[in-house]
């Protein structure tokens, strides 16, 4: 028997998933928390090591005799953070995340450097935004000079797994197109962006693999560590939001998928790339071949889980108490701002509720008001597609939000589009491991072989659409995001 396995390294644990290809079963699924340092200058950083430990914490709870027969394997990780190493390929410093917003000053300064953002949106795609990259380079350059010196390699979390069990530095365009480091269009590193920070950074860089190639194999040192094969293929990888794509079947036009977790993440196959003039839709390449247009908010889910944990409610109380408030919340609105924001770009953000009155002041309102806040938040990147000429046919929705039978229909009828929930809520391990089977499947020379035949094969998807538009509901919702916009428009300017 082989398996392929799909590793997905995210913000708050590591997660391993062996799969059987040829019976199409998970076979072993293991996972471990990953804790995270937060400061309020908005700094939320991690240390490398933890990816170490958490790895093989996962590892150590497979079956020796199931790790035997994996063949191959693909990883995901959280987009942006930057993991600083010297030449021996060890840790410099800690990890800043891609939700660390104290690189805010940094920006302006590559910014004003480039001659402005329309500058930087022409040369690589993207603005500079504080979860990006290149700013958190452009800070331990700023704040730590004695260990931008020693700085000889730049990864990404996905790229330092791959290093751990390979050996190699190596990047694919998928989470490289995330640094702004990176023209999308050419998908080459930007020697002109680079050279902002310092000319030095482009050749501390990795080589860039094309998605479905090999990245390297697993090392003698690893296999001993995780009781892996020596030799094991291992993939480009991706992103998480690219993997995500991969195990939901966004790999072809028209399908979106939606991520309803501690960040909000509405993102679209393209086979052409998407540049978004405002910057709010970045400009990303995929892992699968093509591009992948998104939209990231930083605050989804915080929001329902600060008022859920106020009000001293389990998740099903939580949206029994929301379904008992009409669309719109009757009238409240909550900007939920808690850690600053990305999209719209507010990093120094702050939550509000907004609308309340002696009448509506009342439990199921906060309640609906702080689900329907984050579905705004993705309303903005739907408009965003729209004026680009994406043609949305149908959302794939992941992430722990996925599995509220509320926010499924707050969904579909904010964003006028039906919306349906793949079986596997592993979407970035699962696409991790389709993409691992790609690079076993091409390596073999197996004839025909694409991802989008593989997505078909093995993304399955409940059946029939989970929640469909409804005209009323989505005539109201119109109403309420209205109220939603008006709020944010004047509370905006406060948080730049």
């Amino acid at each position: 028997m082989k398996t392929v396995c799909g590793i997905d390294l995210g913000t708050q644990s590591c997660k391993v998933l062996i799969y059987d290809y040829e019976t199409k079963v998970v076979l072993a699924r293991s996972q471990v928390p990953v804790e995270m340092i937060s400061e309020n200058d908005g700094t939320r950083e991690q240390k490398a090591e933890w990816y170490d430990t958490a790895l093989k914490s996962c590892f150590d709870k497979v079956d020796a005799s199931l790790k035997a027969t994996v063949a191959a394997i693909g990883i995901s990780g959280h987009q942006h953070s930057f993991v600083p190493l010297d030449e021996t390929g060890k840790p410099l410093y800690n990890v800043k995340l891609w939700c660390d917003t104290s690189t805010a000053p940094e920006c302006d300064q590559l910014t004003s450097a480039a001659g402005g953002e329309t500058a930087l949106i022409a040369e690589t795609g993207l603005p500079m935004r504080p979860g990006y990259t290149a700013p958190k380079v452009q800070w331990l350059k700023n704040h730590k000079p004695e260990l931008f010196a020693k700085l000889r390699h730049i990864l990404l979390p996905h790229d330092y797994l791959n290093f751990l069990l390979t050996g190699e530095y190596t990047a694919e365009y998928g989470d490289a197109s995330g640094t702004a480091l990176f023209d999308v269009r050419k998908r080459e590193w930007s020697k002109k962006v680079c050279n902002l920070i310092d000319p030095v950074v482009i050749a501390y860089l990795p080589r860039l693999v094309e998605p479905g190639a090999i990245a390297g194999k697993v090392s003698e040192t690893a296999a001993a560590l995780f009781g892996l094969p020596v030799g094991t293929l291992v993939a480009s990888g991706g992103g998480d939001n690219m993997m995500g794509a991969i195990g939901t079947g966004a790999v072809k036009d028209g399908f979106l998928t939606m991520s309803l977790g501690t960040s909000g993440t509405l993102f679209g196959f393209s086979n052409t790339p998407v540049i978004d003039p405002s910057g709010n839709l970045a400009a990303f390449c995929s892992s699968s071949g093509g591009w992948l247009p998104l939209l990231c908010t930083m605050n989804c889910t915080v929001a329902s889980e600060e008022f859920r944990t106020l009000f001293g409610l389990d998740v099903k109380a939580f949206d029994a108490e929301a379904a008992k408030a009409p669309i719109g919340a009757d009238g409240m609105v909550i900007l939920p701002f808690f850690n600053g924001e990305r999209t719209p770009n507010l990093p120094n953000g702050r939550a509000s509720v907004n609308g309340a009155t002696s009448a509506n002041f009342k439990r199921e309102n906060l309640a609906r008001a702080s689900l329907e806040a984050a579905i705004f938040g993705m309303r903005i990147g739907m408009e965003g597609f729209s004026e680009l000429g994406f043609k949305a046919r149908e959302i794939r929705l992941i992430g722990g939000g996925a599995k509220s039978k509320i926010w499924q229909n707050i969904a579909a009828n904010v964003m006028n589009l039906p919306v349906r929930v793949p079986k596997s809520d592993e979407a970035a391990a699962m696409g991790g491991a389709i993409q691992a089977l790609w690079t076993l499947l091409k390596k073999d020379a197996v004839p025909d072989v694409s991802i989008e035949s593989l997505v078909d094969e093995h993304v399955v998807l409940d059946g029939g659409a989970t929640a469909t538009p409804d005209q009323d509901s989505v005539t109201a919702y119109n109403a309420a995001y209205q109220e939603y916009a008006k709020y944010l428009s004047a509370l905006g300017p406060l948080y730049k």
